[in-house]
């Protein structure tokens, strides 16, 4: 059992704790509070003072793409959003192979970073699975979503069972999941979103993933069946003339089709308006925003004082090494302050943990400092003049001012 004292603990269950400390015992948390109002401890308790630093919870990157990290500094700045797409399928033909060795090489380095970053469990999105036994393999947290693909989907039941017996193959694991996902709602037919939707409420604790309301190129093809996407759909050979545009928003298209619900992780959001955003809360989904990401591929600002604005739950990626510099998810929330000035940095801090986790499944073991949880704590170097901790941490911090307390 060890107690550790610190300048700052951040429980994010409440307030930060000025001159606090941390007990752990045996990779979990016991107690927390502030020297002021210590409680005598076992006498084979050890003492660890860590100096000037906050210990605070593991991040959560709630949406990312560790199978494109081979993909880094290779795939320009997108004019808009569909021509970065376009780039990023032509980058992808290079390696056919999903197990090549410079895919794998580069999966690996991937969590190397994320860990250096202070990331305790990521959301991942693969088309391939080929991120699976890394994870397992690695100290993170995650949950592997198996995105499937198909606008033209002959039988979007078989689809679905495929994807669900890949699934079912993976050795079990509390640590690392996996589940099915959908990609978009201008690559998913409807009938392949509602085998999904079907599959997924045969486990009442599956999540699930889509990107939604990413950019224009997505509001304009669900309204008019027209634009960028049908162009790229006719030009890959994937089109369905059967598809009739449902003439709404993306988000009100996906609730119409029943697939939003507070097990879903709805991705960027940029275009989302006030009636989204609410219609969203209402159903207790969680917006994941990855800011760096969207200004690269060319989908815009989020309106990231919106989504708080509007109630809904808010979680934090970084998106994939294809469309982002690093996968440190306090440069995000320094991104993010810098959108979303009036948004309080405890709310930012909250995202990036204790609701990452809860989207994810595993808030009852990560997230907070709450005893019994696991141990994956940070201590992150805080200045002498840093008066105002959580200012400090959502104003981008680097790699090298992280560690792990065990």
């Amino acid at each position: 059992m060890t107690r550790y004292h610190a300048s700052w603990i951040l429980p994010i269950s409440g307030p930060p704790i000025r001159d606090g400390w941390v007990v752990i015992d045996r990779e979990r948390i016991v107690a927390y509070g502030s020297d002021g109002r210590r409680a005598p401890g076992p006498q084979e308790e050890r003492e660890i003072d860590l100096g000037r630093v906050a210990i605070m919870p593991g991040l959560v990157n709630a949406h990312t793409h560790l199978e494109l990290s081979y993909l880094r500094g290779d795939v320009p700045a997108g004019s808009s959003f569909v021509a970065w797409v376009r780039a990023v399928m032509a980058a992808r033909r290079q390696y056919p192979d999903p197990r090549a060795p410079a895919i794998l090489d580069s999966v690996d380095r991937g969590i190397a970073e994320a860990l250096r970053c202070g990331t305790a469990i990521v959301g991942d999105i693969s088309n391939t699975l080929v991120t699976f036994g890394p994870l397992v393999s690695s100290p993170l947290a995650a949950v592997v979503f198996c995105e499937l693909i198909g606008f033209h989907a002959p039988d979007p039941t078989a689809l679905v069972a495929r994807a669900s017996l890949q699934i079912e193959s993976l050795p079990s694991t509390h640590r690392v999941r996996a589940t099915l996902a959908a990609h978009a709602a201008y690559s998913v037919a409807p009938l392949v979103l509602r085998a999904i939707r079907e599959t997924l409420d045969r486990d009442p604790f599956a999540t699930t993933s889509i990107h939604l309301a990413e950019s224009v190129d997505e509001v304009e093809f669900i309204r008019t069946a027209g634009g960028p996407f049908r162009d790229l759909l006719e030009a890959l050979g994937v089109w369905d003339p059967g598809w009739v545009a449902p003439g709404v928003s993306p988000v009100q298209y996906l609730a119409d089709c029943g697939f939003l619900s507070g097990r879903v992780l709805a991705v960027h959001g940029v275009q989302m308006t006030p009636v989204d955003l609410t219609r969203l809360a209402a159903r207790g989904t969680t917006l994941v925003t990855c800011p760096r990401s969207n200004e690269r591929t060319g989908a815009g600002k989020p309106p990231i004082e919106a989504f708080y604005a509007a109630g809904v739950r808010v979680a934090v990626g970084t998106d994939s090494l294809a469309s982002t510099p690093d996968l440190n998810l306090f440069a995000e929330l320094a991104a993010m302050r810098r959108l979303a000035p009036a948004v309080p940095p405890s709310a930012l801090i909250e995202s990036a943990t204790l609701q990452g986790a809860r989207a994810l499944g595993f808030d009852g073991e990560y997230g907070t400092m709450e005893p019994g949880r696991r141990a994956r704590l940070l201590a992150v170097d805080v200045p002498p003049g840093a008066g105002d901790v959580e200012e400090y941490l959502v104003s981008g911090i680097q790699p090298e001012q992280i560690r792990w307390i065990e």
